[in-house]
């Protein structure tokens, strides 16, 4: 179908150029008339589609056809990422962040990807990684992991561990 309303609009702007060459009117309303044609088709396309015709629902690359009852459905998101796929970003707190921002404690990086995660990430399972200060994971962009949550457990341990500063006054 949008192969259809791309050659509409070529004709529409093929038809253009003689109307201005030439200042003849009938190439201009010509030109017009193809581009109300296109807009048509694409109106007619839109329409098929909203109303859950199995013909334009077949045409969609992205969503999958249930055969029972001819409803279309988005694919599952699966929880853990494939293989191939990088997790989520983990959303830290802005007031985590400050904290992170000044640890030291080692997180592992994997070339080529955006993450950094604790070493028993299960997503890292088999792959080659480097250790780096999460400082400096920081400083050189990467992000922290969904799945492993780095962030939240190494503020965690560092409000556990470091010394309580009330006592002492």
């Amino acid at each position: 179908m949008l192969f259809v309303v791309l050659l509409l609009v070529l004709a529409a702007l093929g038809l253009l150029v003689p109307a201005l060459a030439t200042s003849n009117t009938i190439w201009a309303w010509s030109s017009v008339g193809a581009s109300v044609l296109a807009a048509l088709v694409l109106a007619w396309d839109w329409w098929r589609r909203r109303t859950g015709d199995p013909a334009a629902d077949a045409q969609s690359v992205d969503q999958l056809a249930v055969a029972d009852d001819q409803r279309v459905v988005e694919p599952a998101v699966a929880d853990t990422p494939s293989a191939d796929e990088e997790p989520l970003e983990e959303d830290t707190d802005a007031a985590d962040l400050l904290v992170v921002a000044d640890l030291v404690d080692e997180v592992r990086v994997l070339d080529e990807r955006p993450r950094y995660h604790l070493s028993s990430c299960s997503w890292l399972a088999g792959r080659p990684t480097l250790g780096l200060p999460v400082q400096e994971a920081r400083q050189l962009q990467f992000t922290p992991c969904a799945l492993c949550t780095p962030d939240a457990v190494l503020v965690r341990r560092s409000r556990t561990s470091a010394p309580d500063v009330s006592a002492d006054s």
